[in-house]
């Protein structure tokens, strides 16, 4: 069975109306990063970054999978399909995707002061802002802050290193790590990217199928050829 790896970007849970820092009405327009997205700002202002990701888990839980959520998921029945995703949403796993690597955390979980790696999932959207992990550290969201590693970078190179074939969905190639992903495909392996913007496609322009839409709309008819040739 053919291996796809898909790398999914913000433009993704855009078409399900998850908005990002850089729209304009979202709700990162009224904060600064630092006050809400480092490791400083929980320290300084527990109480402001904790009720930024409850707002932010709020509007998560009123949001539905897209088409391109679910086409996706229809692949993994053709193909063996590996997601690497930057969102912190959990709607790829809800439209039915199996094999889902979150590069920047999982906004449905919260995870130990102590170790990055110790999440527990949270129910509902509220954190309790003095709810501590069984190693009795203080509870933070399960988020990669700007300026902290990205712990599961080194298996999403590993799976990239792997594909046959290469789904790039709703990213611009400008978030690092992330955007250097493309560097572990294998020359062979086809690329299709799908973003209605003007990704920085670099040296693999040459390699690269571009397909000028939103995620939803572009998604489920490549993914639709993609089972009809397998």
């Amino acid at each position: 069975m053919k291996k796809i790896v898909v790398f999914t970007g913000a433009g993704v849970s855009a078409d399900s109306g998850i908005s990002t820092f850089r729209d304009a009405d979202g709700l990162w327009e009224n904060y600064r990063i630092e006050d809400v997205c480092t490791a400083e700002a929980i320290v300084r202002n527990r109480d402001l970054v904790i009720d930024f990701y409850n707002n932010l888990r709020k509007q998560l839980l009123s949001k539905e999978p897209n088409a391109a959520h679910y086409a996706l998921a229809e692949l993994a029945k053709y193909f063996d399909v590996r997601v690497i995703t930057q969102n912190v949403d959990d709607l790829h796993e809800r439209a039915g995707s199996q094999n889902v690597l979150h590069l920047h955390g999982e906004l449905r979980k919260l995870r130990s002061s102590y170790d990055e790696t110790a999440a527990i999932p949270i129910e509902g959207w509220e954190q309790d802002k003095q709810a501590r992990h069984p190693d009795g550290s203080l509870l933070r969201p399960f988020i990669v802050f700007f300026g902290e590693g990205v712990p599961n970078f080194s298996e999403a190179c590993q799976i990239a290193s792997t594909a046959d074939i290469c789904l790039v969905i709703g990213t611009s190639f400008n978030v690092y790590p992330a955007a250097s992903l493309l560097q572990y495909v294998p020359e062979s392996a086809k690329i299709y990217v799908v973003d209605p913007g003007e990704p920085n496609f670099g040296s693999y322009i040459n390699r690269v199928t571009w397909i000028k839409e939103r995620a939803a709309i572009g998604v489920p008819p490549l993914c639709k050829e993609l089972i009809e040739k397998a």
